[in-house]
């Protein structure tokens, strides 16, 4: 039986793969990346809550759509890795709990501009990544689903990777460094074909004058 395609942890890993394929850029993501969802589920803190919870609301843990978006990340990566996808399931409540604790304490009015400066900091390094040390623009307008999904469980597989040696299965970095460099070289194909076609259109445009 073949694999689901949302739940194909090499397909996604690959494409996210090569496009992160400098390490100061892969550094910067793993640095940025997390503290984007994380306050992400402090906005979403103040969100309605879906039902009543009265110790939930007293602790400042509303059952809303942060732990909506929250449980979806975390089955997403159960589906795909069933090793590290339950890490992932505590890390996850683990920022939900500890978003809601802050931004509860914050409170709105103050909230809202935590969040949004944290944000906009770390878009900006991640931009720059990009932009300055991959040389190209991000993953995100090319398949924003998968992107956005992908990126943080991508960045926790790394971590895994570099601190432990971690594989989902033997021979897991193997594949993925081929299909990386398949990806990587489609991509370049795609830029070349892409600059072919700016250059022979500025060369017609230029002959009509």
């Amino acid at each position: 039986m073949g694999k689901i395609e949302l739940f194909d942890l090499e397909k996604h890993y690959s494409f996210y793969g090569a496009n992160h394929s400098n390490p100061v850029n892969n550094f910067v993501h793993m640095i940025f990346v997390w503290p984007i969802f994380f306050t992400y589920l402090m906005l979403l803190h103040f969100t309605p809550a879906f039902f009543e919870f009265p110790i939930g609301f007293r602790l400042g843990l509303v059952p809303n759509f942060g732990l909506l978006v929250t449980s979806i990340y975390a089955l997403f990566y159960v589906f795909m890795d069933k090793k590290a996808g339950p890490l992932a399931v505590i890390l996850f409540l683990a920022c939900w709990v500890s978003a809601s604790l802050v931004a509860k304490h914050l409170e709105f009015a103050l909230a809202w501009k935590v969040v949004l400066a944290a944000q906009l900091f770390c878009w900006t390094e991640l931009v720059i990544g990009h932009g300055v040390f991959e040389k190209g623009a991000p993953a995100l307008p090319e398949n924003l689903t998968q992107t956005i999904l992908m990126e943080p469980f991508y960045v926790l597989l790394e971590v895994l990777q570099l601190v432990f040696g971690y594989e989902p299965y033997p021979g897991f970095d193997a594949t993925m460094k081929a299909k990386r460099e398949a990806e990587i070289k489609e991509l370049q194909e795609k830029k070349g074909k892409k600059i072919g076609f700016l250059v022979v259109g500025f060369v017609d445009g230029d002959s009509d004058d």
